[in-house]
């Protein structure tokens, strides 16, 4: 796709991603929808009411009536659209940068749109294929209220809110200034939890940290958490669809150690469980133990869900997916990352024993991980880059997946380089026993695109 990237587009606001190319996305959308009415959603950031607006527009012309549900959780906006049976379109960054803004499609079902359906809405974009509708048939706009109410009813139900209640636990929650700041505080005093917030005040310009939630932009919540024996750290990204964790002494949960916790939880014998290509040995681990199968996507949430649907075609039971960047799917549930509902599976993991964070993650503590972030200037130099990453990849003494990237895998540790899907970084990850061979792995494919 030449457009949506693995989880929509995105860019920087009044730049790239300009009033007006959001009128075309939706245009797109609303012409490619066999629809007459669809929702709108958006995050907290500065300019996701004027691109909302633009949006709006864009449907009403191809004769969709506009569901103005205002701020609200990625994951919200995906319950409003399968309660009402209708598409809808979300104005979020998610995780990147507050100058940044983006676009997310989703179908009727409260699921992301699969490749194929993008590619549907891809084509009249770029063909400028669009269905204008008469003065007397463009669409109207209604303004709804209560959505966040209703969303955070329905994730209350279903979790096991009795056990999380017995459990007396208190979360200290950094939603970023976020769309989960307007949810995430009432639901988890909902859930029965004692709720401490840091950067809890929806603000599009991210005074307090930015958007994106790594161990870097979260020292304020490791600090809350060990001065107040909380239980747990709860972080969210912009638009709430993921979960990143401290445990109870203020320390980082690396997110491939919550996702084994919680898929060693629900995997069983025959079932298959989602990843993408740079899924941790943690995950390998799990699903080994389990006799589950592991299926390793390109990187994205389209990717991931286009797959858990063929598996489901397939008569394959999928219980959990996703990455370890916080954001996993409970397909039981819905096929959609959602933050708020991640957070409360891990705690009814707490709530089972009751057991400190610390030790549900512990035997999922063996492997280090890091990450490093490669900027580009334009797509010469991303080539470049890209390049010089296979020459070095092919030269390895390591076995080679070109699934998605280079991802090379020692026995010990492995190491995999790719271009971003949603911003100009070349993005490298590694893994193994301990940080230095982790940092050792990843600064030598870092210094390869630096030679460029």
């Amino acid at each position: 796709m030449k457009v949506f990237g693995s989880s929509g587009v995105r860019g920087i606001a009044n730049e790239k991603l300009t009033p007006g190319f959001v009128l075309q996305v939706a245009q797109a959308a609303g012409s490619a929808w066999d629809t007459d009415r669809a929702a709108i959603g958006r995050d907290t950031r500065a300019t996701g009411q004027m691109l909302a607006d633009a949006a709006a527009s864009g449907l009403a012309s191809a004769g969709v009536d506009v569901d103005r549900v205002g701020v609200v959780p990625t994951p919200g906006l995906q319950a409003y659209a399968e309660r009402e049976g209708i598409p809808a379109l979300m104005v979020t960054a998610s995780h990147n940068p507050p100058q940044h803004n983006g676009v997310k499609l989703v179908g009727s079902d409260g699921v992301e749109l699969s490749r194929h359906e993008l590619e549907r809405v891809e084509d009249r974009l770029l063909d400028e294929d669009f269905e204008r509708v008469p003065w007397d048939e463009t669409g109207v706009t209604s303004h709804v209220d209560g959505v966040r109410a209703d969303y955070v009813a329905e994730v209350l139900a279903a979790v096991d809110r009795e056990a999380i209640a017995a459990a007396d636990l208190t979360v200290a929650l950094d939603t970023g200034h976020g769309a989960g700041s307007l949810t995430s505080p009432e639901f988890f005093r909902r859930l029965g939890c004692s709720v401490l917030t840091v950067n809890a005040q929806p603000d599009g310009h991210f005074p307090g940290r930015n958007p994106e939630p790594v161990a870097a932009n979260l020292e304020d919540l490791g600090r809350l958490v060990a001065t107040t024996d909380a239980d747990l750290g709860v972080a969210h990204d912009g638009d709430a669809d993921r979960a990143i964790f401290f445990d109870e002494r203020g320390e980082f949960v690396e997110g491939d150690a919550a996702l084994a916790a919680l898929a060693a939880r629900e995997l069983a014998a025959g079932d298959a469980v989602v990843s993408a290509v740079n899924a941790s040995q943690r995950l390998v681990d799990v699903a080994d133990a389990a006799g589950a199968t592991l299926s390793m996507t390109p990187i994205g949430s389209t990717n991931i869900i286009t797959r858990i649907r063929s598996l489901g075609d397939e008569g394959a039971n999928v219980p959990i997916a996703g990455e370890g960047n916080g954001g996993i799917l409970f397909p039981d549930y819905r096929i959609a990352r959602d933050g708020a509902y991640t957070a409360a599976r891990f705690l009814e993991l707490l709530a089972d024993g009751p057991t400190p964070a610390s030790e549900v993650v512990a035997p999922f503590d063996d492997y280090a991980n890091v990450r490093e972030n490669v900027h580009y200037d334009d797509e010469a130099d991303r080539a470049a880059m890209l390049d010089a990453i296979e020459d070095a990849a092919r030269e390895a003494d390591a076995d080679l997946d070109t699934t998605d990237g280079y991802r090379l895998d020692y026995g010990d540790a492995w190491v995999l380089a790719r271009p971003s899907g949603t911003e100009p970084v070349i993005r490298i990850y590694a893994e193994a026993g301990s940080v230095e061979r982790a940092q050792e792995l990843a600064s030598w494919l870092q210094d390869a695109t630096e030679a460029v």
